[in-house]
């Protein structure tokens, strides 16, 4: 009787996230440990490149220090993990929920995923934005939607 009650308990916490958690590169789920540690507060000045440059600093990843974050992944050809970065570039995303059409401009964004929903759509966590001001939230992303503009996203990568 406890092996059938289990086994629901421990395919639960194999996938998280939508990714099986030993799939998730450590230095990505130690971006999302202290993505959680500071969500609702303001990082440093509140800045979405905050965000990334703390978490980065923290893990002791290997990057350039600016919009480059690690290694350059393709989203239509890689897996995305929660923890990997996302640099927006004059970038425009339209949508249409029920009867209200939504535009979003991000001339210069930065955000890391925190979940991944399906392939090319993610829950980020982000500041300095309308909606959640200068504290860390989470905001949803759909690289479907965006119509102009350019999103690179990176995979933070140890010192070697």
């Amino acid at each position: 009787m406890i092996k059938k009650l289990l086994l629901p308990v421990i395919i639960f916490c194999l996938f998280i996230n939508g990714k099986s958690h030993s799939q998730i590169p450590e230095m990505n789920k130690q971006i999302i440990e202290y993505v959680n540690s500071v969500m609702g507060k303001k990082v440093d000045r509140g800045e979405c490149w905050d965000l990334a440059n703390k978490a980065l600093i923290k893990v002791k990843a290997d990057w350039e220090g600016k919009l480059v974050y690690g290694k350059l992944l393709n989203p239509k050809k890689d897996s995305i993990y929660p923890g990997d970065i996302i640099q927006y570039k004059d970038v425009v995303v339209k949508y249409t929920e029920g009867n209200t059409k939504y535009t979003e401009t991000m001339k210069q964004h930065t955000s890391i995923v925190y979940k991944v929903i399906s392939k090319g759509v993610y829950e980020v966590a982000e500041q300095n934005t309308g909606y959640g001001g200068k504290k860390v939230t989470i905001g949803k992303l759909n690289i479907n939607h965006i119509v102009k503009g350019k999103v690179m996203i990176y995979r933070p990568v140890p010192y070697e």
